[in-house]
C-alpha cells in the first residue's frame, strides 16, 4: 500500500513539475511575441521627388541605404543576357530595366525608362558621384535623346567606372570605364538617387 501511495505522490510531482514548466515555457513566448509586437517598425522617409511629367517618384530612406550593398547586388548580376524591355534576372535586362530592378529591391522608385531619367532626381558634377549614383547617356545615333543608363560601381570622377546592362558586343550585364571613347563622348549627367 505504501509503495502504491509513494508511486502515486511522485507521479502527481511529475505531473506538476510538467504543468509549471509548460507554463513557464509559454510565458516567454508571450513575452518575445510581445517584444517583437513593440519593436520599432522602420518608417519610409519623407523625401518625395517627382519627375517632371510627375509620374514617376522616388521613394528615398537614405539613411537605411547602404551604397557599397546596392553595388555588390548589382554585380551578382553581372553576365545577365541583354534582353530589350525586360526586367527579369531569369530572361534577361536591358539597360534602365537593369537600374529599375537594382533600385528596386531597396526600395527606390526610378523611371522604367532611360528617358525618364532626363528631369530625374537630383542632378550631381561628375567629379562628385559616389557608388549608387545613375550615369545618364546620350542615345547611340541621336544624341538629342536619353538612350543609356548604368550604376557607378567604382567612384573616381571621370575616371569612374559603371555596371549596365549593354547592348553593344557583350550583350548583357557588364562594367565599363566612363572615360572610355565610346561612352566619354555620350556622356549626358549624373544622377544621386539615393542621398537627395
Amino acid at each position: 500500500m505504501k509503495l502504491k501511495f509513494l508511486m502515486l505522490f511522485i507521479a502527481l510531482i511529475n505531473i506538476q513539475c510538467y504543468k509549471d514548466k509548460k507554463s513557464q515555457t509559454l510565458n516567454v513566448v508571450k513575452t518575445e511575441i510581445n517584444d517583437v509586437a513593440k519593436a520599432e517598425v522602420p518608417k519610409v522617409a519623407d523625401d518625395f521627388i517627382v519627375n517632371a511629367t510627375n509620374t514617376e517618384v522616388l521613394v528615398v530612406n537614405n539613411s537605411e541605404i547602404d551604397r557599397k550593398e546596392l553595388v555588390d547586388f548589382a554585380k551578382n548580376l553581372l553576365e545577365v543576357p541583354y534582353v530589350y524591355g525586360t526586367q527579369d534576372p531569369k530572361k534577361g535586362f536591358d539597360c534602365s530595366g537593369f537600374v529599375n530592378y537594382v533600385f528596386k529591391n531597396f526600395n527606390i522608385t526610378v523611371p522604367r525608362s532611360s528617358s525618364g531619367f532626363k528631369n530625374f532626381g537630383k542632378k550631381i558634377n561628375v567629379e562628385d558621384v559616389k557608388l549608387g549614383d545613375v550615369l545618364v547617356f546620350n542615345g547611340y545615333k541621336d544624341k538629342t535623346i536619353i538612350g543609356h543608363l548604368g550604376i557607378v560601381c567604382e567612384a573616381n570622377g571621370l575616371n569612374s567606372k559603371f555596371i549596365h546592362a549593354s547592348s553593344g558586343k557583350v550583350m548583357g550585364v557588364t562594367i565599363s570605364d566612363l572615360n572610355s571613347d565610346h561612352y566619354s563622348k555620350r556622356f549626358n549627367h549624373a544622377v544621386d538617387v539615393i542621398d537627395n
